[in-house]
């Protein structure tokens, strides 16, 4: 079938003859000790390839797409059949899997380990947040692990985004119960002169690690702030200190010292090193496999023709998702004063240019450095990491500086993620809260002293399958399984939202990338393989105009029969309201703190309000705000509704502002 799309073929390779058992077929039959073992008894380097996860979470903010991915899964299997893991889930790819690529999560890791049976998988595990930006029960935590488990995920990373304790503990019984590889993680930040996180402070974190019955050592280097003689001196003293661990060591190459880095790590006694495709790696991912592979020759049993053509398959590829590269041409050091994650770098500059600071990068990365002290000087991995970033976004936004939000906190209507942080959502920072901040911020608020888990009912799962059974009984094409109960638990709205789509468009996860993401054009005729032996031949004929309504009339050929359409164009519009703004100087003329859609009016015209109380609940990309009264008094008029979308400083409720008579007097 001819079509204007390119596509791009997969290597093939011949089957492997090495007869000695592969790491995961020593997982698979001796268990996750023995697996440890062969890991630490390991002659040279071992490699864990990122570039079907943290990679394009770094470069192409989350967007890969399965289909990408199962095309190479073949050749993959046979060329990295000697690597210690593939990254290939959890972190961002779940919910970025439903939320903008219209999949499965539990589908998508299912037909990967159908296609690579002998390489392990490795997932990013969030401690107690699993795969999400709170806290959840813990049996939720425990059978979330379990699945991942049954669907054939081998080594979790378990980390928490403050490194504390009680968080990763959860996380690590839950993967410990469910048979998993426990990769127990400290996250590193700053440098080993700080005073607050020094030499002293990993050493005695890993000591904790290790007794709660940890596998395999992971230092997370996040936004690759590990230098060489700091990684040196890390990892010798973590080798002396724990002779049979297994130290897997991770860093992002944004400031362009990361083969430096894990050389020194190698040479210290690192076992296990975290790398990407060549045409997947560097800047804001991980350093170049092929780099290392040359850098370290003898000591890397992999197949240096087998990694030169599957970077040329991801070299071509990575031409499709050129809208979601953020243009970042070469290393950056000034990684080294905001501290910002690889992971998160691309995703907040695409972020950012949604919310309309794209020509203010420069200032969100300033920002973000000073949003790190206002929350305490903290280790940043998502969630904790998409806090700071939130702030550091509603700062630019709103014109403030840290000394601004330090004087304004109880009036500044602040993302929830920021309010649930001084909560203690998702736990105890290293140093505790900074106060009074916290306090003038959480106001009346309840806030959790502990784990907030620990204070959770425990999740129903048979009350929440039965309800998503009745609600999605007719859905066409995804009956409610129980991995789907797991998907809406993390993500309630997200989920909806998925099941939406799909019951309106189905699964369109068989389509070729170019189709998904720009569509076909007239003329073009494409055949969708559905399954082995069942596919369709889809010819575009032409598409009409809108009608008053916003619906064109699509018309194209299904295997030779016409076909129409009848498809909502959401480019359409009515007239755009023109919003009236928000007086800056009138304290009841509440403007909407960044731009965004409202979800939900939480007041009513002649409604009483405190100041604090909620009004109106905005989101924008992942960020949701609530925009609170920054005064007592009655409503005057609530000009929006849900659905609407809203400026920066576009008025949304009106108070009658109360004084105090006695103080006028």
């Amino acid at each position: 079938v001819d079509s204007p799309h390119t596509t791009v073929e997969p290597p093939v390779f011949s089957p492997s003859n090495d007869v000695k058992p592969t790491l995961r077929s020593i997982y698979v039959n001796e268990g996750p000790e023995a697996f440890a073992k062969a890991v630490r008894d390991h002659e040279g380097l071992l490699v864990m390839d990122t570039t079907w996860r943290d990679a394009h979470q770094s470069l192409l903010a989350t967007r890969l797409r399965t289909y990408d991915i199962l095309k190479v899964a073949k050749a993959t299997n046979i060329g990295l059949r000697n690597a210690y893991s593939l990254e290939n889930w959890g972190g961002a790819t779940f919910d970025v899997c439903m939320r903008f690529l219209r999949e499965c999560p539990w589908d998508r890791l299912e037909q990967m380990r159908e296609q690579v049976p002998d390489i392990p998988f490795q997932m990013l595990l969030r401690g107690a947040n699993a795969v999400g930006y709170t806290s959840y029960p813990d049996n939720l935590v425990h059978e979330f692990c379990k699945t991942a488990v049954n669907h054939g995920m081998d080594v979790f990373r378990v980390f928490d985004s403050l490194n504390y304790l009680e968080n990763m503990r959860l996380g690590i019984d839950a993967v410990g119960e469910a048979g998993g590889i426990i990769e127990g993680t400290v996250c590193f930040t700053s440098n080993l002169s700080s005073s607050r996180y020094n030499l002293e402070y990993y050493v005695d974190f890993v000591q904790k690690l290790v007794d709660c019955g940890i596998h395999v050592l992971a230092i997370k280097d996040m936004a690759g702030l590990l230098t060489p003689g700091d990684a040196k001196k890390l990892i010798g003293t973590l080798r002396k200190e724990f002779p049979t661990l297994p130290i897997h060591l991770h860093t992002h190459d944004t400031a362009g010292t990361g083969i430096a880095t894990y050389l020194a790590a190698y040479e210290a006694g690192a076992d296990v090193v975290d790398c990407a495709i060549d045409s997947m790696s560097g800047t804001t991912s991980q350093p170049s496999l092929g780099a290392l592979m040359h850098s370290v020759p003898d000591n890397l049993s992999l197949n240096t023709g087998h990694v030169h053509e599957l970077n040329s398959y991801w070299e071509e590829t990575r031409k499709f998702y050129a809208p979601f590269e953020s243009g970042q041409k070469s290393g950056s050091a000034d990684v080294y004063v905001h501290e910002m994650p690889g992971g998160q770098y691309t995703n907040l500059m695409f972020q950012s240019g949604q919310l309309g600071l794209a020509s203010q990068w420069s200032d969100v990365k300033k920002a973000y450095a000073d949003a790190n002290e206002l929350l305490g000087d903290i280790v940043k991995v998502t969630p904790s990491s998409k806090v700071c970033g939130d702030l550091a976004q509603f700062m630019v936004a709103n014109g403030l500086s840290k000394e601004d939000v330090l004087e304004q906190a109880e009036t500044l209507s602040f993302p929830n993620s920021v309010i649930e942080y001084f909560q203690g959502y998702l736990g105890i920072p290293p140093h505790g809260f900074p106060e009074p901040l916290r306090t003038r911020i959480t106001q009346n608020k309840p806030v959790f002293e502990g784990r907030p888990g620990a204070e959770m009912d425990p999740y129903d799962f048979l009350a929440k399958e039965k309800m998503l059974k009745e609600k999605w009984s007719n859905a066409a094409g995804h009956p409610i399984r129980d991995v789907d109960v797991l998907s809406h638990a993390m993500y309630p709205a997200v989920f909806e939202d998925f099941m939406l789509k799909t019951n309106e468009f189905g699964k369109v996860s068989m389509l070729d990338t170019p189709t998904f993401l720009t569509g076909m054009k007239i003329g073009e005729e494409l055949a969708i393989q559905l399954e082995t032996g069942k596919s369709l031949i889809v010819k575009l004929l032409g598409v009409g105009v809108p009608n008053e309504d916003g619906i064109v009339d699509v018309n194209f050929e299904l295997n030779g029969q016409s076909r129409i359409a009848h498809i909502k164009d959401l480019s359409v519009s009515s007239t755009v309201k023109e919003r009236q703004r928000a007086l800056i100087d009138v304290a009841g003329s509440v403007g909407a703190p960044m731009p965004g859609v409202v979800v939900e009016t939480k007041v009513k015209k002649g409604d009483k309000v405190n100041a604090g109380d909620p009004l109106v609940l905005l989101s924008a990309m992942k960020m949701e705000t609530v925009v609170s009264a920054p005064c007592s008094g009655k409503v005057l008029n609530v000009e929006v509704t849900s659905g609407d979308q809203v400026n920066a400083g576009d008025l949304v409720v009106e108070i009658e502002e109360e004084y105090d008579h006695q103080e006028v007097a």
